[in-house]
């Protein structure tokens, strides 16, 4: 709950600093922080937050090829303040930022859950007029494009459900689960040959939260039509959600042991290894996978949540996006940093060094195979777009499903919280 309290009274700041964070001058005309003009000797200091740690060495060396190219072709020395936070961390960090004027000049956003928030108080540079823009697929363009503005450089686009061993199902003759029943099924078979069906990974409450956008998308998709209005309206309750628990109980009967002293890079390995079959989990911690195992053969699979077929269906979204803050006093740089990573040249062996999926014309490399499996469901129209559930709500549901988990909190008890949390972020967002 204190968590919850501080997480919106930082909001609240948020349009406190909106309304008065941009100078006036003596005739009271607000003024904004002008795009530094930069000469030849210059040198600049990029502050930059991601909170991605896994790919620190990846950032870096493609951060320190572009001040190479820049001191070039420039004049201009570029050094940077690289900051990578652990993820469940980093809302809170970057909000205390903003709300202080302590900004980064280029730092993380949720395509969906963010960039309304943070763009409504304030803190987004447009980047319409930059050249990276003409080069962004349709979808990509869209999703970082708000009030006809776009905001951000795509970076991730995502498909995602449960990674699943394959070597594993195909050796025991297992066919991908289509409803619950199904599931419980093949974690009978897997389980009668001393195989864990699934990885425990709950030390990061970022991990346990992904039920949430899983759960709710998929309802949303084919028996709550209507909740996220409902939501936003003070009209509804996660209690609407019918059987929002169920796979949530059955992954938990089922997993390795010491799940709250296992995050995201150990269960990667122990994925990789073999530990167990599957894993609720994105394929964003691919490389990790690989890098512990680089023979693994795993895939992305749509994670069934009731005895509805058409309910199991693949997320899909684009997520971890970079924009300038509108704080920042290094634009100019901070915008070319940007254009670069969609450098026609060189992006690319960014994106595959990363390990993500293409979001440029320019892109020319090919898909990673459990990208294209995943791919299928949203060909055959088996996906939804993932849900715009207020950030404070993931924020929340981080330490309610924890709780859960841990057997501290009941269900009614994480219902509430999740409202609670909901229409807190709406009175917010009516005040703004």
């Amino acid at each position: 709950m204190k968590k919850l309290l501080l997480m919106v009274s930082i909001l609240m700041m948020f349009v406190l600093v909106a309304c008065g964070g941009n100078d006036t001058d003596s005739a009271g005309e607000t003024t904004e922080p002008n795009e530094n003009e930069l000469q030849e000797g210059d040198s600049v200091e990029l502050r930059v937050f991601i909170p991605q740690p896994r790919f620190r060495e990846q950032y870096e060396n493609y951060f320190n090829q572009f001040s190479e190219k820049y001191l070039e072709e420039t004049g201009v020395e570029v050094t940077y303040q690289l900051e990578f936070p652990a993820a469940d961390q980093a809302t809170q960090i970057l909000q205390t930022r903003l709300a202080t004027s302590d900004s980064p000049d280029i730092f993380v956003v949720h395509a969906v859950n963010d960039i309304p928030v943070y763009n409504r108080a304030g803190y987004l540079e447009d980047l319409s007029d930059e050249p990276f823009v003409e080069n962004l697929l349709d979808a990509t363009r869209e999703a970082v494009t708000h009030n006809g503005e776009v905001v951000a450089l795509p970076l991730e686009t995502l498909s995602w459900g449960y990674l699943y061993n394959i070597d594993m199902f195909e050796e025991l003759g297992l066919e991908l689960p289509e409803t619950l029943s199904e599931m419980e099924e093949v974690i009978q078979v897997l389980e009668e040959n001393d195989i864990t069906p699934f990885i425990a990974s709950y030390n990061e409450g970022w991990i346990p939260q992904l039920f949430l956008p899983l759960i709710t998308g998929a309802l949303m998709e084919t028996e709550n039509e209507d909740f996220m209005e409902r939501m936003n309206n003070d009209e509804g309750s996660f209690a609407e959600l019918d059987g929002f628990f169920e796979v949530i109980d059955l992954v938990a009967a089922h997993t390795t042991s010491r799940g709250f002293e296992i995050d995201g890079d150990q269960g990667s390995a122990m994925f990789a290894n073999g530990e167990a079959a599957m894993w609720v989990q994105g394929p964003w911690f691919a490389e990790s996978i690989l890098s512990a195992n680089e023979s693994v053969n795993f895939g992305v699979a749509p994670l069934p949540i009731n005895e509805n077929p058409e309910a199991t269906m693949i997320n899909s979204s684009t997520t971890t996006s970079l924009a300038v803050s509108s704080l920042s006093e290094n634009k100019r740089v901070a915008k070319d940093l940007l254009n670069y990573i969609l450098d026609e040249d060189d992006s690319s062996q960014l994106f595959q060094d990363l390990m993500f999926n293409q979001v440029a014309h320019s892109h020319d490399f090919d898909p990673f195979p459990w990208l294209i499996e995943a791919n299928e469901y949203i060909v055959d129209g088996r996906a939804y777009q993932d849900p715009a559930i207020p950030q404070a709500v993931k924020t929340e549901s981080e330490s309610a499903l924890q709780s859960y988990l841990a057997g501290s909190l009941d269900q009614d008890g994480v219902i509430q919280a999740l409202d609670r949390a909901w229409q807190q972020a709406n009175q917010v967002n009516s005040d703004d």
